[in-house]
């Protein structure tokens, strides 16, 4: 008589950690470009199983770590081109970095796990699954895009970008969503109750309605808009003999679209400090825009007195010279963390350009072709909260970036993902204006209505309408979420701390 096979929970130890590890690594085909987000839900209810089936937090905690790196070791592998291939570093020290920070994010994940079996410890496997491992989720994803800057990549919500559950983006937003795909999980799990899977029903039968509604309403006249891609290579962007010829790229790619009221380049398009080109670039481009009845908006450096400088977008034409300066810098890439006692680690890593300083007071909103536009630069489009500032006054959003960095990999796809997340959320339609791809436009339902080929030197003309209103996730931005965990957290702890402490007074 054949004999069964031993069930998930009852592998040893390294096993189940291997599993885990797996797992992590087919998550990544869940997000862009792979596009696979309904492998989402049985890859979570497999590790919701492991980790409901553990006799200690501690196995948990090394569970969550172990998926944690096969996720991140898959998912951000590609930031070795970023510090090694554009930083000046050796492939091999690259290399050991990448590893290095993917081994340190990944204990986010060990708290997940951590966190998720502590709070379902003792207690029923549906309270398990449908209450303490959403939770605990939610509690450490915004964790890890609010503590040390935030580091939000990856984030559960952005696979569900093309599924019902983004219809909740509106309502609660990518960290929300997460939650939620979490939640569904659950149900699965426990689906032979019944009950639970009515609710996994009802749950994404809701989602689907609410991708129906519109948030927002158009607001007067559909603006054109030029996205200049001029796909300068990395390795040549910032050297003096490839300034001029960068510029007439981007002037020659310009004419191509002579009807657009504005134009923009993207981020240090124009690779240079702002008092250097006045005169030769700025004012001449600024006059000729005038003349055409049109603006530019470009990335450039914005150098201030006593030596500080900014990564911009600043605005040429009919609409007067403004200026948007990068709020949210990209750790180690455009500034260092502590950087009294880390000295001279910049200096290694000899990254172009990457000592900014940044600018919390100014304004992400710039009025450009008649209307308010909402700005931001590379890596803050990932960032929910800090999009929304610009809204509700302003009637799109522009994100400009330099996905060169990245290389041919994985990440401007993911960050195509996170933008139109952003789009969702909102409810604005998005422009996203890069040096060598993905510039597209989105529309304020998240679905992309053009984009460019990567690697190309491309024209992208927009017909973008304006919007206004504001979505509830605009309104409230994630402090629902924060309070939420927060507070459930807090009296999880103290029911648990006066309990034990009746046990000990009982005995």
């Amino acid at each position: 008589m054949p004999v069964a096979p031993p069930a998930v929970s009852e592998w040893p130890l390294a096993w189940r950690t291997l599993l885990a590890f797996l797992l992590g690594a087919c998550m990544v085909l869940v997000f862009a470009p792979f596009g696979q987000g309904w492998l989402a839900l049985p890859l979570l209810v497999l590790l919701l199983h492991l980790f409901a089936h553990l006799a200690r937090s501690g196995q948990a905690a090394l569970l969550g770590y172990a998926f944690g790196l096969g996720l991140l070791g898959f998912g951000v592998f590609w930031l070795r081109n970023s510090i090694g291939q554009f930083g000046g570093i050796v492939p091999a020290l690259a290399l050991l970095l990448t590893m290095l920070f993917i081994l340190v994010v990944s204990l986010y994940f060990a708290l997940t796990g951590w966190l998720i079996h502590w709070l379902g410890q003792g207690k029923r496997l549906t309270v398990f699954m449908l209450l303490a491992a959403p939770l605990g989720w939610m509690a450490v994803e915004l964790l890890r895009a609010y503590l040390f800057t935030g580091f939000p990549w990856l984030s559960l919500g952005y696979s569900q970008t093309d599924l019902p559950l983004a219809g909740f983006a509106p309502l609660l937003g990518v960290f929300g969503i997460g939650s939620l795909l979490v939640f569904s999980a659950g149900c699965l799990h426990q689906w032979r109750q019944g009950w639970p899977l009515l609710f996994l029903i009802l749950l994404w039968a809701t989602g689907y309605a609410l991708g129906r509604v519109e948030w927002t309403e158009a607001s007067g006249d559909r603006v054109e808009v030029a996205l200049v891609q001029g796909n300068i290579p990395q390795r040549e962007k910032w050297r003096p003999s490839q300034f001029g010829p960068s510029i007439r790229r981007y002037l020659a790619l310009s004419e191509q679209a002579p009807a657009p009221r504005l134009l923009v380049w993207p981020e240090t398009a124009i690779a240079a400090f702002d008092d250097q080109v006045e005169e030769a670039i700025l004012r001449p481009l600024d006059e000729r825009m005038r003349q055409e009845g049109r603006d530019l908006l470009s990335g450039i450096v914005v150098r201030k007195p006593g030596g500080r400088y900014f990564n911009a977008m600043i605005s040429l034409g009919i609409s007067g010279r403004q200026a948007y300066f990068k709020r949210h810098l990209v750790p180690f890439g455009e500034f260092l963390p502590l950087k009294p006692l880390l000295g001279g680690v910049l200096d290694f890593l000899d990254i172009p350009m990457s000592d900014f300083s940044n600018d919390r007071q100014v304004s992400p909103v710039l009025h450009l072709a008649g209307q308010p536009v909402g700005v931001d630069i590379c890596y803050e489009d990932a960032f929910g909260n800090e999009v929304a500032d610009a809204l509700p006054e302003a009637a799109f959003l522009i994100n400009a970036s330099n996905d060169a960095w990245f290389g041919d990999s994985l990440a401007p796809h993911q960050h195509l993902q996170i933008a139109r997340m952003r789009a969702l959320e909102t409810g604005r339609e998005l422009l996203r204006a890069t040096n060598t791809g993905i510039s597209a436009w989105i529309g304020a339902d998240g679905k992309v209505k053009a984009k460019s080929a990567q690697f190309r030197p491309a024209v992208l003309v927009a017909q973008v309408q304006p919007r206004r209103g504001t979505t509830p996730y605009v309104y409230w931005r994630d402090w629902p979420l924060i309070l939420m965990s927060g507070l459930s957290l807090l009296g999880i702890a103290m029911w648990r701390h006066g309990f034990r402490r009746r046990g000990v007074k009982s005995r």
